[in-house]
């Protein structure tokens, strides 16, 4: 993947429906500038949500050191969208 705003843009929505289909949160609550506290997302969500991330793209996310400071749904986009990149490179 190039670092085209198009493929990113593109990852950001598959990566959004991982999410919304792991963590069983509605698509549409997931707007980039949502807070993850506000969607009752729990831990072993994201559990879920980080392993279905590593076994589709391959990309590693420690769940206790990478998310604990991860405020919105743009943040985590950031850090899985950089993580997947640096897989791929």
């Amino acid at each position: 993947m190039g670092n085209d705003l198009g493929d990113t843009r593109k990852l950001e929505d598959d990566l959004l429906d991982l999410v919304s289909q792991e963590a069983m949160v509605r698509r549409d609550k997931l707007t980039r500038q949502a807070k993850l506290e506000d969607l009752d997302m729990a831990s072993a969500d994201f559990v879920m949500i980080l392993m279905a991330i590593e076994e589709k793209y391959g990309a590693y996310i420690s769940v206790d050191n990478e998310l604990a400071d991860l405020k919105t749904v743009q943040d985590l986009l950031t850090l899985v969208t950089r993580k997947i990149v640096e897989t791929e490179a």
